[in-house]
């Protein structure tokens, strides 16, 4: 995970349209960032949905929420459609941001180790300085916690 107080990281990434976006593209607002395993799953859809119901507040706090994940771009629009969710979704097939992040970590599940997605999010400030970090994100919890940050 990355540390609080430092420059998030830029990147550019197709959101679920097939269209480009950069992290820079949001200076001057604040953003919230957060990784996520997979769309329509259980936890992730929850997380997603809890954002999209929070969604006016967010923005009228002038801030916008970005969810990350590995899944391609035509999966994220299905998510997105199927969910009515109101806010950008960028895919990183490769893991490069994923990466970048420091999200892509060992996970033990049952006493199996694997590589995969530590839930986090980020919350980014105007000048694009990372202000919170959590890597302990219950997924049903994560908009309403977000929004009180905001």
């Amino acid at each position: 995970m990355l540390s609080v107080g430092i420059k998030a990281p830029d990147f550019t990434l197709p959101d679920q349209n097939g269209e480009m976006h950069t992290l820079s593209e949001y200076l001057g607002r604040k953003v919230v960032l957060y990784f996520y395993p997979k769309a329509m799953t259980s936890g992730c859809t929850k997380q997603a949905c809890g954002y999209a119901g929070l969604y006016p507040s967010f923005t009228e706090r002038g801030a916008v929420i970005i969810g990350v994940s590995r899944d391609p771009s035509a999966s994220l629009k299905k998510f997105e459609e199927q969910y009515h969710l109101p806010f950008t979704l960028l895919s990183d097939t490769d893991k490069s941001v994923h990466m970048l992040y420091d999200v892509w970590k060992e996970k033990k599940n049952y006493g199996k180790v694997s590589m995969g997605v530590v839930r986090t999010t980020y919350l980014i400030n105007e000048n694009g300085v990372i202000i919170r970090a959590n890597d302990k994100v219950k997924a049903s919890d994560d908009p309403s916690k977000m929004i009180e940050e905001v």
